[in-house]
């Protein structure tokens, strides 16, 4: 038997002690929306990490602290860098979760908890596969270096100035992570980019208050109609992004890209009966993944003018403001577009005032061919007996940016939980077998990426 069998029959062994071990942390909230128990969680993450035989520290930052880990040197191995964090959404609403979030109940295959999903039980998956490793072998075959963050649910904002100050502590070969969910199919995913984003608030202004649309309509300006026509110089019907220079310095995807997309499932009939809808969001000459992978988005996540109320109230209301978030794709810069989205609306509608809501995200791929991924990839089918789907990106955001750009590493993620984890909602859950199944994988990546060279 080969010392990974070894490690798997162990983490097989040992799974229900692992689970166990794993309530403790869900217990401890760390809401970094609100600061509540964040740093009780990274002390309790620095013990744990400790008691596992790793060099833990706390490094403080301007926001929430970053816990790092650094396993006892083994000379001449690769060392691997794996993220993951330990802040979680706030839980709201109470109401909505059948048991309490911070009490960690285990029920039918799922153990239901904030946090169980997003992210702490996966990152906890990741330290369990050095454990087994610890426990089989005395040490893991490569390096490793845990750096958990304590503010990924609200930007990562000082994450950048972390990496930026700390570059030792993030030297490595190769970034590794997991976050969010396995394939709507049931597939485990080889994730290698995600998008950036650039959030924004529009706002229009007009008399000093409310009045009435009778007495005064056709008089005074209405900003709510003010803030329409603005969006509507923004895109054009058929899903076009019209904003001057937008696109500037995009790349189209290389050729083992898009044969890695092409590989890749999609039941459209299934997506409109799962989603509710019947149609596709209007864009022109572009695939299903490709979507999701390659194109921008300019979405209004939020609109706010007048009154909504039950009945009818006649008002010109005095101020209308939207909320716009921008995904963002390779090669697009935070600060270069909202620079060309004010430049725009200087032009098409001046009276329209632009700010932007925290410090943008940049996006972030790593090249299809890179040797980590075969690399990964057959190490996720060892450990699981499934061939896993190979993403050149998904549509969401992570700071993966702070590890490819200032740490100038690659960066492979592999999603541990199950599709319906719901994060970030009520009843946020993770299947036993599906934490069972991430530190299985865990074990067996660190065993390939011993090969690394």
């Amino acid at each position: 038997m080969s010392p990974l069998d070894r490690v798997l029959s162990y983490v097989d062994d040992s799974a229900e002690q692992m689970i166990a071990d794993l309530l403790p942390v869900l217990r401890q909230p760390s809401i970094s929306a609100t600061g509540e128990g964040i740093r009780e969680c990274a002390e309790m993450l620095a013990r744990l990490l400790t008691d596992e035989g790793i060099e833990a520290q706390i490094v403080e930052t301007a926001g929430h602290p970053v816990v790092v880990g650094r396993t006892a040197d083994v000379v001449d191995a690769p060392r691997l860098l794996v993220y993951g964090h330990y802040d979680v959404q706030p839980a709201d609403p109470l109401e909505d979760w059948a048991t309490p979030p911070f009490e960690p109940t285990i029920r039918d295959g799922r153990i239901y908890g904030r946090g169980s999903g997003d992210n702490k039980g996966q990152f906890f998956a990741q330290l369990m596969g050095y454990r087994a490793w610890r426990a089989v072998a005395g040490n893991a075959p490569i390096n490793l270096t845990f750096v958990l963050d304590g503010e990924e649910e609200c930007g990562s904002e000082h994450l950048p100035d972390f990496a930026r100050a700390n570059p030792d502590l993030v030297a490595a070969d190769v970034a590794y992570l997991s976050d969010g969910p396995v394939d709507d199919s049931g597939s485990y995913r080889v994730v290698l980019g995600v998008r950036g984003i650039l959030a924004l608030e529009l706002r229009t202004s007009g008399a000093s208050r409310d009045y009435h649309s009778g007495h005064l309509g056709n008089l005074l300006p209405n900003p709510a109609w003010e803030l329409v026509e603005a969006l509507h110089t923004m895109r054009a019907s058929d899903g076009r992004i019209l904003i001057d220079g937008f696109f500037d310095g995009v790349q189209e995807p290389d050729a083992a890209t898009r044969d890695a997309v092409a590989a890749l499932p999609i039941d459209l009939p299934a997506f409109f009966r799962d989603h509710g809808v019947d149609r596709l969001a209007p864009l022109p000459e572009a695939g299903f993944h490709e979507r999701l992978m390659f194109q921008p988005t300019l979405n209004i996540s939020g609109l706010q003018a007048g009154y909504a109320g039950q009945g009818s109230k006649t008002i010109i209301p005095n101020t209308a403001v939207a909320r716009l978030d921008i995904r963002l794709v390779v090669d697009q810069d935070p600060a270069d577009i909202y620079r060309k989205v004010c430049r725009h609306l200087e032009r098409h509608a001046p009276g329209v005032t632009v700010r932007q809501l925290g410090g943008g995200v940049r996006p972030s791929r790593t090249p299809v061919n890179h040797p980590a991924v075969d690399l990964i990839r057959d190490a996720v089918e060892r450990a699981t007996g499934e061939t896993p789907l190979v993403l050149p990106s998904t549509g969401g955001t992570l700071p993966d940016y702070v590890f490819t750009e200032i740490a100038g590493l690659p960066l492979v993620k592999v999603p541990y939980a199950n599709a319906d984890e719901a994060n970030h909602a009520p009843n946020e859950n993770l299947e036993l077998a599906r934490f069972v199944s991430g530190v299985r994988i865990a074990a067996a990546v660190y065993d390939a990426m011993a090969r690394f060279t």
